[in-house]
């Protein structure tokens, strides 16, 4: 493997990355403080959610909080 190269296709891929971290970091803040301030759920419970959210961290977890969880105002 030639580092030179892997940073050169690291460095094209960046711009397309940063918006997907940003975007997975934002999910994750979200649902951790919904699930912490909110005290009722559709299904499960906090520690449930909060197990689900936190393992399932990219965005398979806190998408499956928001519509399985999460409950309607």
């Amino acid at each position: 493997m030639n580092t030179t190269t892997d940073m050169a296709q690291l460095t094209e891929m960046l711009p397309f990355l940063i918006p997907l971290v940003i975007a997975e970091l934002a999910l994750l803040v979200y649902a951790i403080v919904h699930i912490l301030t909110h005290p009722t759920y559709k299904r499960g419970n906090r520690w449930l959610w909060l197990m689900v959210v936190i393992v399932g961290m990219e965005f398979i977890g806190p998408f499956a909080y928001i519509i399985f969880g999460k409950e309607e105002q």
